[in-house]
């Protein structure tokens, strides 16, 4: 498989480091407790907390096994990689929807940062990567899974 860039702004790559620390340091060992604890009940053909602590410790490495493959593959886009001038992961953008005339405003992140309830959305979605390198006053056509959007880039700064 082959392993691609993950954009990350500084606090995005801080939260993955936090989480990957929290994952090894106190979740590991809860659910090696949780897995002694089961161990002393017994049989462990008919042990249903053995088998959950063991899929536990399963999902807790996995996901260790993720947050380290995406730190390896992580460029941190800083302030001083960014402009005002044209728009990137980092940036913060205020885009007008030319048909309906609403104003909305989107910190364009990595797809491993994006949180749309938040109002980050990843330079791969459908709205981020048609907004990528647009500078103010532009105008960008965007297919979406309800049809398409004209935005109006309004303003450009930078997270």
């Amino acid at each position: 498989m082959v392993e691609k860039d993950i954009f990350f702004t500084p606090e995005g790559l801080k939260k993955i480091e936090e989480e990957i620390d929290e994952l090894k340091t106190v979740r590991r060992k809860e659910v090696a407790e949780r897995i002694k604890v089961a161990l002393g009940y017994g049989d462990l053909s008919e042990n249903s907390e053995y088998d959950e602590a063991k899929n536990e410790q399963a999902q807790v490495e996995e996901r260790i096994a993720k947050l380290e493959m995406m730190l390896r593959n992580a460029v941190v886009i800083e302030e001083g990689d960014l402009s005002e001038d044209s728009i990137n992961v980092g940036s913060i953008v205020e885009v007008k929807d030319l048909d309906t005339g609403d104003v909305d405003e989107y910190n364009i992140v990595g797809s491993a940062e994006a949180d749309p309830l938040e109002g980050k959305i990843s330079n791969e979605s459908p709205i981020g990567a048609g907004l990528m390198g647009l500078g103010v006053g532009d105008v960008a056509e965007i297919d979406v899974p309800q049809g398409q959007v004209r935005l109006e880039v309004l303003k450009i700064s930078i997270a």
